[in-house]
Order: C-alpha cells, then sequence, then structure tokens
C-alpha cells in the first residue's frame, strides 16, 4: 500500500512539475514609437524620420561616424512611426520634411529598453 501511495504521489508531483513549467519566450522585442508634430502640438504626417547611432573614433574622439544599424520610415496620418528592434539601444532621431519647397527638420534622441515600446514626440519646424 505504502508503494501504491509513493507511486501516486510520484506521478502528482512529475505532472505537476511538467504542466506548469514552460519555455515561455518572453517579448524581448525594443519598439520605437516616434510621433512627429509641428510647432502647434499637431500631428505631421509624411515625414522621413531616420534611427541612427552615432560612434566616436577610438583614436580620436573628436571624430565621429554613423555606425551600420540604422532605420527608416514615413509618418502616417497620425504622424507615427514604428520601428522594432531585436537589442536595446540608443539612437539618435532625425526628422525631415518638406512642404510648399520649405524643409522642416527636427532631432532627438531615444532610449530603447528590452521588451518596451518607448515613444517619443519630436517637434518639426
Amino acid at each position: 500500500m505504502k508503494h501504491i501511495v509513493l507511486i501516486f504521489a510520484g506521478f502528482l508531483i512529475s505532472t505537476f512539475v511538467f504542466t506548469h513549467t514552460s519555455c515561455k519566450k518572453t517579448n524581448s522585442d525594443c519598439i520605437a514609437s516616434i510621433k512627429c508634430v509641428d510647432s502647434t502640438g499637431k500631428a505631421f504626417s509624411n515625414v522621413n524620420v531616420l534611427l541612427y547611432a552615432t560612434v566616436k573614433n577610438a583614436t580620436n574622439p573628436a571624430v565621429s561616424y554613423t555606425a551600420d544599424v540604422e532605420a527608416s520610415g514615413t509618418t502616417d496620418n497620425t504622424g507615427q512611426v514604428r520601428f522594432t528592434f531585436a537589442f536595446p539601444a540608443i539612437y539618435d532621431v532625425l526628422a525631415t520634411t518638406t512642404v510648399s519647397s520649405k524643409t522642416y527638420t527636427g532631432s532627438s534622441i531615444i532610449k530603447l529598453e528590452t521588451g518596451q515600446t518607448v515613444q517619443k514626440t519630436v517637434t518639426v519646424k
């Protein structure tokens, strides 16, 4: 009788362990949500947005250049554009558009965090 109880208890424990542990993949995407607005705060559509990383030269820190990692997109009617990256990073944001031969620009910096959506508003003027 003891053996049956031990076997049954072992079966229950192993069932619990194997059914309640999982290899659930956590969301590790880093999402940048950029909203472009004009000087009055109104959404600005059709703005070209560039995310890029600036790297300093190791031998001459006064010299910097753009790294290979970059992403670009165009804002929608709500003035927003989204980018998804696999790893956290800090990016410079450059937003540019031309309306009636006048060029509007805006810039900012965004820090992406693992598993989070980071929102940044850029004023284009």
